[in-house]
């Protein structure tokens, strides 16, 4: 075997392009569920290699201004998930394996486990990582669905393909940062600015020990306020242990989150008119409008309504939304929060905008 240590698998992840590097211990995994534990992918894996790309900021202010919607999810999800992340996945990848490891690599992704990205059923049902389709000609055999609906375990024993993980858990587990209260990954340079990405290994890598520095999420509550369908709760929480480290978030409707997320609301979305809001037409934006709970089914009534007003790019659904990030990096960049001096000028210098109608 040649020589390969933590050191050089960091200083490889970080010459390929990544902005940070980890590495945890995956017995970090203990307790998680069996159809989302990534120790069925790899049994013999001892390491997982956590590895951080950043959002620009810049991808943001289009939102943050309400005058350009296409740049986060075209260069902030499609860019670095497609494209960024599984390069240095696959550069680092080689550097172990020529020593002698395997690497598992594991890019971003979603729509393809065997349980419902939104609330861990088991089943058809809606994704957020999928490009939703509605026209008809264009529907496709699994259309709205996770394309894996049908899977079953290979063998006894197993859990069926694909798992997928927490990715935002496991961020924690290689010493990346820690969850805030809106559930977003949070680190001390990027604050929720980044995605992440894998690698599972057999190699004897020292491990990182998990993030113990100031907290980085304020407990601000900004990213609850500024959500336009007030989607997170203020109070309720939900909490996990990784590693002995306690994960704690606000507990989200995430039912209600993809909705906004994707379509904004009446005072969001500057690419409907005022009037479909207002005939709101077989109710069909009814859970937009605060009228019904959210639920896949009145998903999909408003992807049916509101799909002719605006196109999904790049295999994502358009951020209409995007309040809790913005609410967030404007709290982390004021005195005392974990942004703070990173750049000259604050990302928000006066109020978030919000339509009048």
């Amino acid at each position: 075997m040649k020589e390969l240590t933590s050191e050089m698998v960091k200083a490889a992840a970080l010459a390929a392009g990544a902005d940070d590097c980890g590495i945890g211990d995956m017995s970090h995994f203990d307790g998680c569920p069996k159809e989302m534990d990534p120790r069925y992918i790899f049994p013999e894996a001892t390491r997982v290699v956590g590895m951080v790309f950043r959002i620009p900021r810049g991808v943001q202010r289009g939102i943050e201004e309400g005058t350009q919607f296409y740049q986060y999810p075209s260069m902030a999800y499609g860019g670095i998930n497609e494209i960024y992340a599984p390069a240095v996945l696959y550069h680092v990848g080689k550097l172990i394996e020529d020593a002698g490891y395997e690497a598992a690599l594991y890019r971003n992704t979603g729509a393809r486990g065997c349980v419902s990205d939104m609330d861990g059923s088991w089943g058809n049902t809606l994704s957020p990582e999928e490009q939703i389709k509605v026209v008809e000609q264009e529907k496709h055999k699994t259309a709205h669905h996770r394309s894996v609906q049908y899977t079953r375990a290979a063998r006894a024993g197993q859990v069926p393909p694909d798992l997928q993980f927490h990715f935002r858990l496991a961020a924690v587990a290689c010493g990346l940062g820690e969850i805030g209260w809106s559930k977003m990954f949070l680190t001390k340079k990027f604050g929720p600015l980044q995605r992440v990405a894998f690698i599972f290994t057999d190699a004897p890598l020292e491990p990182d020990p998990l993030y113990s520095g100031d907290p980085l999420c304020r407990k601000c509550k900004a990213c609850v306020r500024e959500c336009p369908g007030g989607c997170l709760s203020a109070t309720e929480s939900i909490k996990v242990n990784v590693g002995g480290k306690i994960c704690e978030w606000g507990k989200l409707d995430e039912w209600k989150c993809y909705a906004f997320y994707t379509h904004g609301g009446r005072k969001f979305n500057p690419f409907v008119p005022k009037e479909v809001w207002d005939k709101n037409e077989d109710g069909d934006l009814n859970l937009l409008e605060g009228k019904c709970e959210a639920n896949e089914d009145e998903i999909m009534k408003v992807y049916g309504a509101l799909e002719k007003y605006f196109p999904t790019w790049v295999g994502y659904n358009m951020a209409k939304c995007g309040g809790c990030i913005r609410a967030c990096v404007n709290m982390l960049e004021k005195k005392g929060g974990c942004m703070a001096g990173r750049f000259e000028e604050p990302l928000r210098t006066g109020k978030a905008w919000v339509m009048d109608r």
